[in-house]
């Protein structure tokens, strides 16, 4: 690797750092937030910033003829993406007393498979990777139908506040989602339209807003609502 690349992810680890610390802190004051939401907003940078120092430190990634395959993101997605998603299905269901575990679970099992069929892709050869990066984009249509329709629906049973906030969060996660694969595609794990250094720009740029951007925008907003909820 690269100083430039090294030097991403160190700054990356930090940011990260950064994110789980200021979570901690608002967790202090939680306004009426139940202590799940914090705790997941904690958590997620935190691993995210483990698995990236692995790739900082040179652990990572593995080293192909024709390409780095940096399998750590990987570590780090299927971990982080299922706490983000379930983070925005709990906000949907804030009002709700029995949360739909059932739609959760459908929900993060789509996420995995889209993470794992990522990564076979990333491993696979020219022609079949192809096939497992079109399975990965179902599963991404399949958590935007169940983000928009069945958790939008919930959400909009909480109240005009509720909704306008799950919509917004849902809106801001759905745009930096999309984005995700895009990157993938179009650079040398795809078709190799972009240098390696520009992927891996984006993949540092991408989760930071992603994830702490998210989660920012997440837990500012239900404090905001001033909603009651239950500390637990």
């Amino acid at each position: 690797m690269s100083d430039y690349i090294v030097s991403l992810h160190w700054i990356y680890v930090f940011v990260m750092l950064a994110g789980a610390l200021t979570f901690l802190y608002l967790s202090r004051n939680p306004r009426g937030v139940p202590k799940y939401e914090y705790v997941i907003a904690i958590i997620i940078p935190s691993w995210s910033g483990a698995a990236y120092l692995s790739i900082a430190l040179g652990q990572g990634l593995l080293e192909q003829p024709d390409k780095t395959v940096y399998f750590a993101r990987y570590l780090d997605w299927v971990v982080t993406t299922p706490l983000l998603l379930l983070a925005l299905a709990l906000t949907a269901m804030f009002y709700e007393k029995k949360k739909d575990k059932a739609l959760i679970a459908a929900l993060i099992a789509a996420d995995v498979f889209m993470i794992l069929t990522g990564l076979i892709a990333d491993f696979s050869s020219e022609t079949i990777k192809y096939i497992w990066y079109v399975l990965g984009v179902v599963a991404l249509v399949i958590i935007l139908y169940i983000i928009w329709y069945p958790l939008r629906k919930i959400a909009i049973k909480g109240g005009k506040e509720l909704k306008k906030h799950y919509q917004r969060t849902a809106a801001y996660l759905t745009a930096f989602w999309v984005c995700y694969p895009t990157a993938w595609i179009i650079g040398p794990s795809g078709v190799g339209w972009t240098e390696q250094a520009t992927e891996i720009t984006a993949f540092i740029i991408l989760p930071i807003l992603s994830k702490i951007g998210f989660s920012l925008l997440d837990v500012t907003g239900l404090r905001r609502l001033n909603l009651p909820g239950v500390d637990v």
